[in-house]
This record gives structure tokens, C-alpha cells and sequence, in this order.
């Protein structure tokens, strides 16, 4: 991924948005070509135009005079299939992968823990607390199709993974440019086990995400999902419950309707809905709101003591809907507790992935 600034151009069609401003631009450098001083480019400004904080930056279509190198192979999955960037990958699924042999017949988790949060800022908060209780575990990330497709967007993978807290990010549906590609969540989780030899597994969408303030349109519908994904393969699905008491939109604080849609009517499979101890009258509102999934899944409270110092530790920045830790804390207390209780699922240890 390449960060540069560019101009739209004075020439631009009459009425276009912008002409004549420097911007910031994105250029994943494998589908566009690497720009360089001087070079004229195509963009797509659209989030920009609107003005949205997901996505707000130009993205770089193509750099004509410097097209990227045509796919060698081997790989015949094509993501964000039928756009004008698809791309082809090789799927760890898939014939004529080093893997396929391992995951043709695949079929359990072997009980391993699988946390699932709605946002992907949760990923950070839930590795923290997650080493925090086991320094030595081997976690991998899957990402799923519901925010940004290419991984490469997400600074907090880079520097998680530069800080050797993430084994493997595994990109699954849609979205690609993980350290392995799978044709489906299934695959992925299976994968992220028997290739990565994870011991715990974090799911989420990738940057950014969709909402219409609905019942039902929004992409986190995809956790309900993936806690179906992770019980029929005989995994052990933790929920993270997205919390805030900042968000100044009334369906998203207390537990988020995202939460109680997606583990309360989506999720089909038991799972473990982890409700964070916080104090006072906030704390008591979570723990009356989490009764609603009650009668489907097991509530699990967990003590948040210590965890805002070890959040304040994590090695990267912690931001959600652009708040902080300080501005937000019930939001990461909530996804580090889902990272305390998968980590004492650890305690026994997980079956081996050859189980």
C-alpha cells in the first residue's frame, strides 16, 4: 500500500468535486502499479465526495503509464470478483496449494476458542488482554468481507504482526491479501488451525463497516454468522459484545443493537457472550441488556480489574469510530474481557490441530 498525495486536476470534467485540491490517495501497488513523482493518475474520490469517515481517502484506480505486472500464478481465486481491480489469489483451499491436501478433508477446530467482534478495532483489545494472561499463545486473525477487502488497509494488522502478536491474518470471502486466502469463513477458521497451528482465532470485518441504523442493515450481521461457523466446525465461540458509553447514537450505547440483533436472532449455536464487569450504574444497564441473549447463550461475567493498564500497554493505537481509549474505555474493556476469557479457555489447553 502506498500513501501519496495527488491533485485533481483543474482540467477536470466541468462541476467534478474538488477540482484543483490536493488530496490524500491510496494505491494498493499490486492492483494499480506504484506511483512516483510526476505520474498522472485515475482516482476515485466518491468517500471523499461524501464526505464519509469510512474510506475518506482518494483510492488510486490505476497509474497508466505504470501498470502493475501481469498475475503469474499459481492461484485461481479471484477476489472482488467481477470489479475492475479483481484479483487472483491463491487459496489455501484450493487445488494446487501447498494446504489443500491438509484442508480437503478438514473438519473440526478441535475446540479451539474463536472470539468474534463486530468492528475490527476490537482485534487490538482483545490480543492485549489475550497476552496478557498467555504470553505464548499463537493467534490469528480472520477477516472477514464486511468492511475494507484488502487487508493491506488495516494499519493494525501491520504493526500487530510486527509486534508478534499476530501469527497469520487469513482473508476470507470477498476480501484478500491476508497471509492466507480461503474461499469461505469455514475454510478460513480451518486454516488459521491446521495451517497456522492457531491456538485461538479473533474474528471480525475488516476496517470500516456498513450501518443504515435498521434492524437489520448493517454488515455485523456477519458475527451472528460466524458463531454458527465456529460451533459446526466444534470450535468455542466467545461473543464480544460491542459496548459504549460515548457513542452518541442511542442504538449503540449500553450493548449495541448490532450485538443483540447478531448474537440474540443471528447466532443459531451456543455460545459464550462475554459481559464485562464495569462499575456503576453504566456496568449494571450492560448487565440488564445482556439478559436479552440469556436464554440462547451463556453469559460469562468477567472482572475487568487491570485491563485498562493493559490496554494502555498495547502496542497499538486503540481507536473506535474514531474515539480513543480515554474517550471510550467501556468499548475496549468490553472486547479485552472477551480476550481475558478466551485466553483461561487456553489454560487447559486446546486439543492438538491434528486432533
Amino acid at each position: 500500500m502506498v500513501l501519496a498525495s495527488g491533485q485533481i486536476p483543474d482540467a477536470a470534467p466541468s462541476g467534478a468535486p474538488g477540482a484543483g485540491l490536493q488530496v490524500r490517495a491510496l494505491a494498493y501497488a499490486e492492483l494499480t502499479g506504484r506511483p512516483e513523482p510526476g505520474d498522472h493518475v485515475l482516482l476515485n474520490t466518491t468517500a471523499l465526495d461524501l464526505g464519509l469517515g469510512t474510506g475518506g481517502y482518494a483510492l488510486v484506480i490505476a497509474v497508466p503509464g505504470r501498470l502493475p505486472a501481469d498475475p503469474q500464478g499459481p492461484g485461481h481465486l479471484v477476489k472482488a470478483r467481477y470489479t475492475p481491480l479483481q484479483a487472483t489469489v491463491l487459496g489455501a483451499d484450493e487445488q494446487g496449494s501447498a494446504y489443500h491436501e491438509v484442508l480437503r478433508d478438514a473438519d473440526d477446530l478441535g475446540g479451539m476458542p474463536v472470539v468474534v467482534a463486530d468492528l475490527h478495532s476490537a482485534l487490538p483489545a482483545v490480543l492485549a488482554a489475550c497476552y496478557a494472561h498467555r504470553p505464548g499463545a499463537v493467534v490469528a486473525y480472520v477477516m472477514l468481507d464486511g468492511g475494507a477487502l484488502p487487508a493491506w488497509f488495516s494499519r493494525s494488522c501491520a504493526e500487530l504482526r510486527q509486534a508478534g502478536w499476530l501469527a497469520a491474518v487469513v482473508t476470507v470471502g470477498q476480501a484478500f491479501g491476508g497471509d492466507l486466502e480461503a474461499v469461505t469463513l469455514h475454510t478460513g477458521l480451518l486454516a488459521a488451525r491446521h495451517v497456522s497451528r492457531a491456538d485461538l482465532v479473533v474474528v471480525s470485518q475488516g476496517p470500516g463497516n456498513l450501518g443504515t441504523g435498521t434492524r437489520w442493515g448493517f454488515s455485523g450481521v456477519a458475527a451472528g454468522e460466524a458463531v454458527n461457523a465456529a460451533a459446526v466446525l466444534n470450535g468455542r465461540p466467545v461473543a464480544s459484545l460491542r459496548i459504549s458509553e460515548a457513542d452518541p447514537r442511542a442504538r449503540h450505547r449500553g450493548i449495541s443493537h448490532h450485538s443483540l440483533t447478531a448474537y440474540g436472532r443471528v447466532a443459531l449455536a451456543r455460545a459464550d457472550v462475554v459481559v464485562p464487569a464495569l462499575p456503576g450504574p453504566f456496568g449494571a444497564r450492560v448487565s440488564a441488556e445482556a439478559q436479552q441473549l440469556g436464554g440462547r447463550h451463556s453469559l460469562v461475567r468477567v472482572p475487568v480489574d487491570g485491563l485498562a493498564e493493559t490496554l494502555r500497554a498495547c502496542p497499538v493505537r486503540l481507536s473506535t469510530m474514531g474515539r480513543g481509549l480515554d474517550e471510550d474505555l467501556a468499548y475496549f474493556l468490553a472486547a479485552a474481557a472477551a480476550g481475558r476469557h478466551a485466553a483461561n479457555l487456553l489454560a487447559t489447553g486446546p486439543a492438538s490441530p491434528d486432533a
